[in-house]
């Protein structure tokens, strides 16, 4: 086999370092590693010879397993996969050998242009862990000529025999909640990944191979142990700090607040399991019984079977690949966060090896990468350890795709009806996110739990899910009636007649209670004594804002802007940005708009801004902060904003504000750009209150600013000095806290005093209890989720003003956010 391979430019045009690309799973090295290309000729050419492994159905991609085992994707464009094949003409198939220089894909490159984000075409190595590239080209190349990029295989030696090198230990305190289970190893796997080291981690006299996720979880780390981590080779030092972070850097288990973990005790004649998703459903059972797909023991040889192999990879990397670039283009992070560490399973060297050598034995590589599998499932099940017991069915999702991959059987879907309840051993999160979310009512499932990915899932979706029911679930029979009530932990497999009438009556309760919220959504929401709130909507982009229309909100409280920052290699342009803001205004139908100003540090992220490592960054570089110390970012910004129309429905609303002199600097700025862009009007300009020292000089602010808004997610944790990230502190972080409500007090009486109005935008507007306390306080506006429009809205109308601002003058007397809620259910025991 050859160990280095020259790469050809697949088309004629500029080479471009990957980490260029507008794109953040290509840039972020998510497919593998690579260079890109901006095509200037129509015909892409094969950069190597070999076999084409995959093809996507749209034309736009494919990959071709190399002679020396390289797995060389091509992504022709940025999101073309939505074009659905037009613009591209396939000339090859899956299957075929093809020569370096062939052409495999004819593309009408004006066509493309015109509909797509970037013609930028990637080329990356899906398994790059087992090369490393001595060259990338540089500069403007010739289709199948100038050479493109090198590949060296790493061989069979360690990366430390490779590359030579000392030894270097250190420690690391695992801060993952829930300790390594599949996506915090993912991350450790990947920071080990980029260096030419070999790195062990330590716990209890066990060793695992950082670049195994299945080792790494094999190992039964918990959240808050110490372990040693070992690295050898050139590039030690950079791998063992590289690793040391990844095991530091803290990372929630879940994307949604988990249901309270503990089964119901049984009933009889019902099912009793783990509330892993709340609500309520009536459906019939559609049974997804374990994929168990007759494999031939015996291969067609040693080489065939590991080419089948590599090429089943290949199309199962691919179409996870496309699954983590959907999910994050629709903002489903559960989704794409799931997707990665099933990505980084598919590559993982433990199962691979044991793979080939079952194959090397003679064995079919289905058969061989089942028995991998099942041989890690059964370590992973046997640890004691429930959160790594709940990854076994993400191991045998992987293995199912890629036996469907290896032997051409199509996956077909299960004949859902009307109202599903999903009734299997467990769920795969693959099985779940292709099934129409329109016909799956409820699932029910006889192993997993609360904290499975399939839960966490099912919570994002609002589909009502039982875990944990047992044998019990797998004695459903296809299509019975089954009544699953998630919110009590129970499920009626046998219901009366009088069973279903109460159900169908309690959901058709609940739905009538919402369509009569909705129906009267669009009115005002005016107290009983006539005192008119607005209720606005927390948003992120345009579709947003019309879902929020047709939820009746009265305005937009808040934008937040980074959605056009984050998951992308270079800050958006100033054209880009107008124009997602005046999408926004567009969409709102006359409405006005609140657009907060970049708010990223802490725990958002932006690579290309490169902040400095702080000790504690909620403490650091945050909000307005970021824009003093990034100024050309932030007049991009304003300029953006300054170009929208009208101005008179925009406000300008600026983060981590503290005191008066940064109002000040700002609004000067905000004039100096106004001037020079000739406007003859300005936006409102107002300030997010959400560290103490705002709110306690918001008289100082209301003079300079016209509004004031409370973010009560940083004002709570900045008041009780509480990281809000900091899982073991949830449960104590409440924005009902008496010091914080006099906090807001305080901010209402400062506003005042310059006839200015305060609003709120962080979650304590969506809660129930604290929307009468807030009214009382002076709030004039309350900032919510869409769809929680019609509901808020309709408690804001059987509140009293008077009562509530009675009520909340004494609430500020109480000792603990406990005392204040029982005395609110006490007055307001509706809320």
């Amino acid at each position: 086999m050859t160990t280095t391979l020259e790469l050809l430019a697949p088309f004629s045009g500029p080479a471009i370092a990957l980490d260029r690309v507008p794109d953040p799973v290509f840039a972020g090295r998510m497919m593998g590693d690579g260079l890109a290309i901006d095509p200037l000729s129509p015909t892409l050419l094969a950069p190597c010879s070999g076999a084409v492994a995959q093809l996507a159905r749209t034309g736009h991609a494919l990959t071709i397993a190399a002679d020396n085992g390289a797995e060389v994707l091509i992504h022709i464009g940025i999101d073309t996969v939505t074009l659905e094949g037009r613009g591209f003409r396939p000339l090859v198939a899956v299957g075929d050998r093809v020569r370096a220089g062939q052409p495999l894909i004819e593309v009408d490159l004006d066509a493309v242009a015109r509909q797509a984000p970037s013609l930028q075409t990637m080329v990356v190595i899906a398994n790059s862990d087992q090369f490393h590239f001595p060259r990338r080209a540089e500069g403007l190349l010739e289709a199948g000529r100038s050479h493109f990029l090198t590949l060296a295989a790493r061989g069979a030696v360690s990366p430390r025999e490779s590359a030579g090198g000392p030894e270097r230990r250190g420690e690391a305190v695992v801060r993952h909640e829930g300790g390594l289970h599949a996506r915090p190893s993912a991350l450790a796997q990947q920071a080990a990944k980029r260096h030419a080291a070999e790195v062990f981690i330590e716990l209890s006299g066990k060793r695992a191979n950082a670049r195994s996720v299945v080792a790494l979880m094999g190992l039964g780390v918990a959240e808050g142990d110490r372990v040693a981590v070992i690295a050898s080779g050139h590039d030690a030092d950079a791998a063992l700090a590289a690793v040391i972070e990844a095991l530091q850097t803290r990372s929630e288990a879940g994307h949604a607040a988990a249901a309270p973990a503990e089964a119901r005790e049984p009933v009889a004649g019902y099912l009793a399991g783990v509330a892993a998703a709340p609500g309520l459903a009536i459906g019939r059972v559609v049974r997804l019984d374990a994929f168990e797909m007759p494999l031939p023991e015996q291969g067609a040889g040693i080489a065939e079977e590991r080419a089948a192999l590599a090429a089943a990879l290949a199309r199962v990397r691919g179409a996870i690949s496309s699954g983590i670039d959907a999910a994050l283009r629709r903002g489903a992070t559960a989704e794409s966060d799931i997707f990665a560490a099933h990505l980084a399973l598919l590559d993982d060297p433990e199962l691979l090896s044991a793979a080939e050598a079952d194959i090397d034995a003679g064995r079919g590589a289905g058969f061989g990468f089942r028995r991998a599998v099942r041989a890690q499932c059964a370590i992973l099940a046997g640890l004691g350890n429930q959160l790594l017991a709940e990854r076994v069915a993400d191991l045998k999702d992987i293995e199912r795709q890629v036996l469907v991959a290896l032997y051409g059987e199509p996956e077909q879907g299960p004949e859902l009806f009307d109202a599903s309840i999903l009734a299997a051993e467990d769920l795969a999160p693959s099985e779940l996110t292709r099934l129409p979310r329109g016909k799956v009512a409820g699932i029910i499932t006889a192993a997993g739990g609360a904290s499975g990915h399939v839960a966490i899932l099912a919570r994002a979706l609002g589909i009502p899910a039982l875990v944990a029911c047992g044998p019990s679930a797998l004695a459903l029979e296809q299509g019975q009636t089954l009544v699953l009530d998630a919110r009590a932990g129970l499920a009626n497999p046998r219901p009366s007649a009088a069973d279903l009438a109460a159900a169908r009556a309690e959901i058709d309760k609940l739905e009538a209670k919402r369509r009569a919220m909705q129906a009267s959504a669009n009115a005002p929401a005016i107290t009983v004594d006539g005192v008119a709130i607005e209720v606005a909507v927390n948003i992120a982009n345009a579709d947003d804002a019309r879902e929020g229309v047709a939820h009746g909100a009265d305005a937009v409280g808040l934008l937040r802007t980074e959605f056009l920052f984050i998951d992308r290699r270079d800050a958006p342009t100033e054209a880009e940005q107008t124009e997602a803001y005046q999408a926004v205004l567009d969409a709102l139908d006359g409405r006005n708009a609140i657009i907060r100003t970049l708010d990223v540090g802490g725990d958002k992220e932006v690579p290309y801004l490169q902040l400095p490592p702080e000790p504690n960054p909620a403490l650091g570089l945050r909000g307005i902060r970021t824009g003093f110390a990034y100024p050309d970012m932030l007049d991009t910004q304003l300029r953006a904003l300054l170009a929208v129309k009208p101005l008179s429905r925009l406000r300008i609303l600026v983060p981590m504000i503290a005191d008066v002199g940064e109002l000040i600097r700002l609004r000067e700025r905000v004039e100096q750009l106004a001037g020079a862009m000739n406007l003859a009007e300005r936006p409102q300009l107002g300030v997010m209150v959400e560290v103490p020292s705002a709110a306690l000089l918001a008289d100082q602010l209301a003079k300079h600013a016209d509004f004031l808004s409370i973010g009560s997610n940083d004002l709570t944790q900045y008041t009780l000095a509480m990281d809000r990230c900091n899982a073991t502190l949830a449960s104590r972080i409440d924005s009902m806290h008496p010091g914080l409500l006099r906090l807001i007090a305080i901010t209402v009486e400062g506003a005042k005093k310059h006839g200015k109005w305060v609003g709120v935008c962080g979650a304590m507007a969506s809660d129930p209890q604290a929307v009468p306390v807030l009214i009382g306080l002076g709030v004039a506006e309350l900032s919510v989720s869409p769809r929680l429009v019609p509901e808020v809205k309709s408690l804001v109308r059987g509140l009293s003003r008077r009562h509530c601002e009675e009520e909340a003058l004494r609430l500020l007397a109480l000792g603990s956010p406990q005392a204040v809620r029982g005395r609110v259910t006490e007055l307001w025991p509706g809320v």
